[in-house]
């Protein structure tokens, strides 16, 4: 039992499901040692984690997130935050099939699996494997900031897949496992110094409110004074537990097949909090079911068609010590999660579809469709915890009207944020693969994608814009086999549509009469509500879906060569390219204009706007356009003597007008790109995209000798832009029209372009002196957007794996995998509010320390 005690310990298991685990191995060992016959195990395959940042791939070249970096983990965050830190992925799609959706795919974005459940092998007797990942941080690496020893962390993944004949019936295939990431997060944050500690405050119950905000920074005090005076490493327990499962049954017989699937995933984090309620906790269960028939019917034609049910409940709720509201003060760490939390969300979406492909001649054709209905349940929250906001105005800097108590701005929603949408969604395709010649292939197709109108049940609110009906997508392309040794040639054109995400539209919950968002100035912090009138017809920010709101779309085109180089080698030159217009970008309307006679202060916001009914008038537009334009050199060894290997190197360029591929015009997305002013908004936010990213090199080889692989996988790429804003809105930094996002004035246009890499030459490489305020009576600062580079990538990762066949057809594998071999640091961007005492200063990592992690399974 000691034994079992200390290994247990290692593995952070409790004993009593160590024991599980143990039996659990025995027990379907023990069931393959039964069988006399099996099929060869399948090879390892590419290892994705599930955690609160999404998937990452080990095989992809990338190192961990580091988990410091704060998002919720819903609505494409994921997919925004790889994005943003890996940058683009430039891929060049083959064919563009008819029965799929490429919008964004030119970017490295997973293309949508298609409806029907995929035919699997009839295993021929029972069949499995049994398997435990391990990850362990007393073999993880200090990452660049970390100060003091590595605290204790581990990762436990294990689970089962079964696969078992039911007599002549079909036959089952079961799959299970369990993830639990508990231990220390290390990172970094500011906190108030020592002799910033006391309220300034002389009022007794603003200073008791901010003592209370003070004591959510707890009592460690900077310890990484080195690169910033309020610089604080630290370590907070995080618990994510995740249990997923899957059950499928397959009936095949010789004309006709039956496929049942049910996968169901449920997530629990309880979040790291390296000041009180910095972060929410998360509660998200997925179902997916989908029943599949298919059928052959005359001259190898087949019939395919599909019922299937998704279910998301997701839960965001602040954790239980949050102060309340959500307070941002540019100096220091900002308190609480936010203003979008809590969110209580319930989405079911009703998936019927069917397929026929059938061979005609020189033609392969595919007919099929879609039917889609989407339900929208529940309550999400837009600053209902409320939003205090103190800046450097008032002739002070942020931190000093944070500790008086005199805050800039105050943010309220109030009302039942209750909704219920539906929309109904379907498409059609028909598509075709043609022969033309001996050495030409033509494909070409076409897609008709509908987007029905959007109610609400309760009648609570109403979309304006109607049917999207007119959303028609062709796509061709070609492959010619040139003569002799010139290869092949490929081309390709596809018209993409994207969608009008549910969190986009659902924005309008928050609208008069049943919701009123208000905009306070200089409120009192002691009773901020004091002036808010809450009656009918009371002034509001509003959000508006405009009548012809339109959904995105792309025309992406590629062209590749593939020429013969030798019997070893295959080589591919390509270029892809995308045009995108539509694209969402949410317009703050309704700002504070220069009055004469009225004071440019923070006080006269809302006297000065235009539409005295209003605050905000947030308008949903399809205001942006996107291009995007890729070369790509590929290179593959396919196999030499044991060895395998490829490399990629691909050039892009990405500009947007203010809003990608991804932008929802919602929540972060709008605090990311802000026009300065109302008017000029293309003039002022054409750019570089945030995942604008030059140039990448990836690297793979793999070695095989006898029953060992090592594998190694190289990747760098440059980094991705950043903005440079003042940080306040306030009278001598911004031009006070009530948003912030504010540029300043470039006074050393030499600096332009610079990369911003280093944490020891950060602030000499970014000078403040190179920059000036916005003049009182003017709308904007000149200098561009995303015009500054952050840190790029330079990552190792490595594997090295070794089978043993065992009697009775089993094999045994474990696998060894670094993730950061090198332990290089990717630094995030630096400080990039002009008035933030640490601007220019680098003090965060957006990847994580080396760390290593384990695999044993056994299969049969």
């Amino acid at each position: 039992m000691k034994c079992y005690r200390s290994v247990a310990g290692f593995f952070g298991l409790a004993v009593p499901r160590f024991i599980y685990i143990c039996l659990l191995v025995v027990t379907l060992s023990l069931l393959a040692l039964a069988q006399k016959q099996g099929p060869p195990p399948s090879p390892t395959p590419a290892r994705t984690e599930l955690n609160l940042q999404g998937q990452t791939d080990s095989t992809s070249g990338a190192a961990r997130r580091n988990e410091n970096v704060q998002f919720n983990p819903i609505d494409n965050n994921a997919l925004k935050d790889a994005n943003l830190r890996l940058g683009t992925t430039a891929t060049i799609f083959g064919e563009f099939k008819a029965e799929q959706n490429y919008f964004g795919g030119e970017f490295g974005k997973a293309v949508a699996p298609v409806l029907h459940a995929a035919p699997p092998g009839k295993p021929a007797n029972l069949h499995g494997n049994v398997f435990e990942w391990h990850n362990n941080s007393v073999l993880s690496a200090r990452s660049f900031f970390q100060v003091g020893p590595v605290q204790p962390a581990r990762t436990n993944d294990y689970g089962f897949q079964l696969s078992l004949p039911v007599f002549k019936l079909g036959f089952f295939t079961i799959d299970g496992n369990q993830q639990f990431n508990h231990g220390n997060v290390n990172g970094n944050v500011l906190v108030p110094k020592a002799n910033e500690r006391t309220p300034l405050a002389t009022d007794p119950q603003i200073r008791r409110i901010v003592a209370r905000f003070l004591a959510a920074y707890g009592n460690q005090l900077p310890n990484r004074t080195d690169t910033n005076e309020r610089g604080l490493n630290t370590n907070s327990p995080q618990l994510i537990d995740t249990n997923a499962a899957a059950i499928r049954f397959d009936a095949p017989r010789a004309k006709e097949r039956l496929s049942a699937v049910y996968r169901f995933t449920g997530q629990t984090v309880d979040a790291f909090e390296f000041i009180q309620g910095q972060n929410p906790d998360t509660d998200t269960k997925s179902h997916s079911a989908r029943l599949t028939w298919s059928r052959k019917l005359w001259g190898g034609a087949q019939l395919e068609a599909t019922s299937g049910f998704d279910r998301l409940r997701t839960l965001i709720v602040p954790e239980p010590n949050a102060v309340g509201p959500q307070v941002q003060i540019s100096t220091i760490e900002t308190l609480g999660p936010g203003s979008n939390v809590p969110i209580d969300r319930a989405q079911n979406v009703f998936r019927n579809g069917a397929q026929l492909a059938w061979v005609s001649g020189k033609h392969t054709w595919k007919l099929g469709g879609e039917l889609l209905r989407r339900q929208i349940n529940g309550s999400e929250y837009s600053s209902q915890r409320g939003v205090i906001q103190f800046q450097n105005d008032f002739g002070r800097d942020a931190l000093t009207n944070f500790l008086l108590g005199i805050p800039s701005r105050y943010s309220i929603g109030v009302g039942d944020p209750h909704r219920g949408f539906r929309n109904l969604e379907s498409q059609l395709y028909l598509g075709d693969e043609y022969k033309a010649l001996g050495s030409l292939t033509v494909q070409y197709g076409v897609r008709y994608q509908t987007v029905g109108q959007i109610s609400e049940v309760n009648r609570l609110s109403q979309v304006p814009y109607g049917c999207q009906c007119k959303n028609v997508a062709p796509r061709m392309g070609l492959a010619w086999r040139l003569p002799g040794r010139a290869g092949v040639l490929r081309a390709g054109y596809g018209l993409h549509f994207g969608e009008v995400f549910p969190v986009t539209f659902q924005q309008i919950r928050w609208n008069p009469p049943g919701m009123i968002k208000a905009e306070l100035h200089n409120p009192d912090l002691a009773n901020p509500l004091r002036d808010l009138d809450t009656s009918p017809g009371a002034r509001s920010t509003v959000f508006v879906l405009p009548p012809n709101l339109a959904t995105p779309y792309s025309n992406q085109y590629n062209f590749t060569w593939e020429p013969e180089v030798g019997k070893l080698l295959r080589l591919q030159l390509g270029y892809v390219g995308s045009r995108s217009p539509h694209l969402f970008y949410l317009a703050y309307d309704n700002r504070a204009r220069i009055v004469p006679g009225v004071p440019q202060t923070n006080e006269t916001v809302n006297d000065r706007r235009p539409d005295k009914n209003y605050f905000d008038v947030r308008t949903v537009t399809n205001g942006s356009f996107g291009y995007f334009d890729a070369a790509r050199v590929s290179l593959v060894l396919p196999r030499w003597h044991g060895m395998t290997s490829d490399a990629a190197y691909w050039w892009s360029k990405a500009i947007d007008l203010g809003g990608n591929y991804y932008n929802t015009a919602s929540n972060s997305d709008t605090s990311q790109v802000r026009s300065q002013w109302e008017s000029g908004i293309h003039q002022d936010l054409k750019g570089p995209s945030s995942f604008d990213q030059r140039h990448a090199l990836l690297l793979r080889a793999s070695y095989e000798l006898r029953n060992w692989r090592l594998s190694i996988v190289g990747l760098a790429k440059t980094g991705t832009p950043f903005d440079v804003i003042t940080g306040s809105d306030g009278l001598g930094f911004g031009n006070v029209d009530g948003s912030t996002g504010d540029r300043p004035n470039i006074l050393d246009p030499s600096i332009l372009g610079r990369k911003i890499n280093n944490p020891g030459t950060s602030k000499n490489m970014l000078p403040r002196s190179a920059f000036s305020y916005i003049a009182p009576g003017t709308y904007r600062g000149n200098l561009g957007r995303n015009v500054f580079r952050k840190d790029g990538i330079r990552n190792l990762n490595a594997s090295l794996e070794r089978m043993w066949k065992l009697p009775h057809l089993l094999l045994l594998t474990f696998r060894a995998e670094s993730i950061n071999f090198f332990n290089t640091p990717q630094f995030a961007e630096p400080s990039f509010q002009l008035t933030s005492p640490s601007f220019g200063q680098i003090t965060n990592t957006l990847n994580d320390g080396r760390t290593f992690r384990f695999l044993l399974r056994l299969g049969w």
